[in-house]
């Protein structure tokens, strides 16, 4: 007979004694159970012990998350979180270097757990720790390990960052300004102080102070990508946070600096792989540039503005020297037809005023900005491609001004100009870095892409649009095999002509238009439940195998990670936490808990998972809800992951919905069914190639007369 769901078997470890086994009744009050296993061992003043998990972890186990101790747990009982913090309290503020060292390493290593956090900071730890910073005595190891309290016991979100003096930041300012630092401290120092800016507008401007761009940038120089990541992350935050009229200023200073460069040739030209959270870092610094854009996207023209009336003058001007008026020539009248003339050449829908044509948000100013940049900067293409178009027909021409409002907004949306970074994002575009005016550079190419384009499709005025969205597939597909430079993404686009996007979308098209006949789709549904059976499979497996998940917390780089799979008979979900990101399979017998999949009652995905209904950053970021799902089992515990990226969520709710006996219903199985689909039915149809198969099945003959010509065999 199975014991009791509230039973759970476990083994408890005491120093210099031999590990007890015991049940645990679950529905029995924790203090109870630690008196329980004292008086065991013969120990008094069972309030002073408490119980942990014996592993790398050591967190202690309280009534929140004793219902996490699992059959075949091992314990260990050790001093209670209130004493363990009472005593390195003391210890650490020792008189002997050694002792102190000593406790400052159990003090980080303790931090993490959250139980021990609160008893400390109650203890006002907090004011200690940063009381030994200010007071400066600490350095190397005694310092490294001081900060990586402060960092851990910070990262619980118990404490406000808003308390801390101004000569905590200044302290900790000067460990990122001295050029010769120790890693861990310089290391330690930037996370306080990105964490800083991002939790506290007051604490943003305090360290806008103590920290120039000039003093992170040698940083950046160095070979430590951990120290370039970091500090990538700190101008970031600083960028983030600034009021959106200094965000230009600090454009300029990064600039001024030669960050991009600097970058360049230190992080994304470097021998060394690029990791994930540089990744991220890239991304977010390639984002808040874009955004920079926002302002004249959103500025519509003031078609009285003569200022803003000049750039367009100045188009005409370039375009047209050689046939520029005298000054004096001419009546008014006269000159406005010549205007007109021009404009409607230029490609503007209105040809008396074309500052109306910007007043349309987005792109508004911003495509005038890239229209007057391509016109100095690309003198020659510029001219041709006006001249081209003004000498065809009418209906043939493609119109420049039109286009490249479109165009401009088209690459806004592309580029997601005005969206605020992604939590969980790596797609940084190298190619960005490689020019200080990058999105001008990439208006200038994809501008002579589209009349290139245009002139392939033999297009008129009423294929405007259809021209549109070819050019904005041949944009996507070169972006995606991402092209280290602009020179590179010039030529990926030289081999995504018309004709090549047209091959490639009739390669796409063709089973949706060979296979509509009748005793085709038949067979598709004869074979269908089969290639689904296959997913199936392949989706298990896959669980089986396992995927490691972030444990993300308000500190992105300090999240934990932990290891989840299906046991190989498909009954057990393993799981259990791990130190750092794992090479390969994790084992099953390194993953402590478990989870019986009978138990599970359902699976929960996006807003409607508890980890997305609590408050914090992450409710309010789309695509962390996208990857976001939950396991509900018993009466109300849950499960709760958040898919590495679209593709592992995919697998695993489809895994976990196939183990429930229920649909699998990812974007990821549509595709996988008709790719599989397509490949076994061209199989299946290889023999019959040039044969046209019959809508309606061939006609049954009349039974034969006698059946004589029947052999038997006996």
């Amino acid at each position: 007979m199975p014991p009791p769901a509230d039973i759970v078997k476990v083994a408890i470890e005491w120093p210099g004694a031999f590990p007890k086994l015991m049940e645990i009744d679950q529905k029995k009050p924790l203090s109870a159970i630690i008196k329980e296993v004292c008086e065991g061992w013969s120990l008094g003043n069972h309030e002073t012990f408490a119980l942990q998990i014996a592993d790398s972890t050591n967190f202690y186990i309280t009534e929140k998350n004793r219902n996490d101790i699992k059959n075949g747990s091992i314990l260990r009982l050790t001093t209670s979180p209130y004493q363990m913090a009472l005593q390195l309290h003391e210890r650490i503020q020792s008189s002997s270097m050694d002792a102190k060292l000593e406790a400052l390493k159990d003090l980080a290593n303790a931090s993490r757990d959250i139980t021990f956090a609160q008893e400390f900071i109650n203890l006002d730890g907090i004011s200690l720790l940063t009381q030994m910073v200010e007071s400066g005595t600490d350095f190397g190891d005694l310092l490294s390990f001081t900060l990586t309290a402060f960092v851990e016991l910070m990262d619980h979100g118990i404490v406000s960052w808003d308390t801390f003096s101004v000569a905590f930041i200044k302290k900790i300012a000067s460990y990122v300004n001295k050029s010769a630092m120790d890693t861990a401290v310089l290391q330690r120092s930037l996370a306080i102080l990105e964490s800083m800016v991002l939790n506290s507008q007051d604490l943003y401007h305090k360290v806008a102070q103590e920290i120039t761009i000039g003093q992170l940038i040698p940083h950046l120089q160095g070979t430590d990508q951990d120290i370039q990541t970091y500090t990538i992350a700190v101008i970031n935050a600083l960028f983030l946070k600034a009021p959106e009229e200094k965000r230009q200023e600090m454009a300029h200073i990064l600039a001024q600096k030669q960050l991009r460069s600097i970058i360049l040739t230190n992080v994304i030209r470097s021998p060394t792989p690029i990791n994930d959270e540089m990744a991220h870092q890239l991304y977010v610094l390639q984002v808040l540039n874009f955004n920079l854009l926002e302002d004249r996207m959103m500025t519509k023209m003031d078609p009285q503005d003569q200022a803003q009336r000049d750039i367009i003058f100045e188009l005409r001007r370039i375009a047209f020297d050689v046939e520029c008026e005298p000054n004096n020539g001419g009546s008014i009248e006269k000159r406005k037809s010549m205007y007109t003339r021009d404009y409607k050449k230029l490609g503007f829908i209105n040809h008396v005023n074309p500052a109306v044509d910007f007043t349309q948000i987005p792109p508004g100013m911003l495509a005038l900005d890239n229209m007057l940049y391509f016109a100095k900067h690309h003198q020659d293409a510029y001219i041709r491609i006006v001249l081209e178009n003004s000498s065809r027909e009418d209906k043939h021409e493609c119109p420049f001004g039109r286009s490249s409002i479109e165009l401009t907004k088209m690459l806004c949306e592309i580029l997601k100009v005005g969206e605020l970074p992604s939590e969980n994002c790596h797609d940084f575009h190298p190619m960005f870095f490689t020019h200080d005016r990058s999105f001008e550079e990439f208006f200038c190419i994809c501008i002579q892409l589209l009349n290139k384009t245009w002139k392939e499709m033999r297009a008129t005025s009423e294929d405007f649009n259809k021209v549109m969205q070819v050019v904005r597939e041949q944009i996507m597909r070169a972006l995606s095999l991402k092209p280290n430079s602009l020179d590179q993404f010039k030529s990926r686009l030289q081999n995504l002509s018309y004709t090549e996007i047209l091959k490639i979308r009739q390669s796409e098209r063709m089973n949706q238009e060979d296979f509509q006949s009748r005793p085709i789709l038949e067979l598709r549904e004869k074979i269908q439940p089969e290639i689904m059976e296959l997913i199936k499979q392949q989706r298990l497996n896959r669980l089986c195998e396992g995927t490691c998940f972030r444990k993300i917390s308000s500190r992105r780089r300090q999240d934990k990670f932990w290891y989840c799979r299906l046991s190989p008979n498909h009954k057990v979900l393993h799981y259990g936490d791990l130190e750092e990101s794992p090479q390969g399979e994790v084992p099953h017998d390194s993953l402590q808990d478990k989870l019986p999949v009978a138990d599970i009652k359902a699976v929960i995905t996006g807003k409607d998972c508890p980890h997305m209904k609590e408050k914090g950053a992450l409710k309010q970021n789309k695509e962390v809800l996208e990857l976001a799902f939950s396991v509900l089992y018993e009466s109300d515990e849950y499960l709760n992951f958040i898919a590495p990226d679209k593709h592992e969520y995919c697998v695993w709710t489809d895994g976990l919905n196939a183990l429930l006996g229920k649909e699998m219903t990812s974007d990821y199985t549509k595709s996988d069914m008709d790719t599989l689909l397509s490949m076994e039915m061209k199989l299946r149809l290889l023999d019959l190639e040039n044969i046209q198969i019959p809508e309606a099945p061939p006609p049954i003959p009349k039974e034969p007369s006698n059946y004589d010509f029947v052999y038997d065999c006996n």
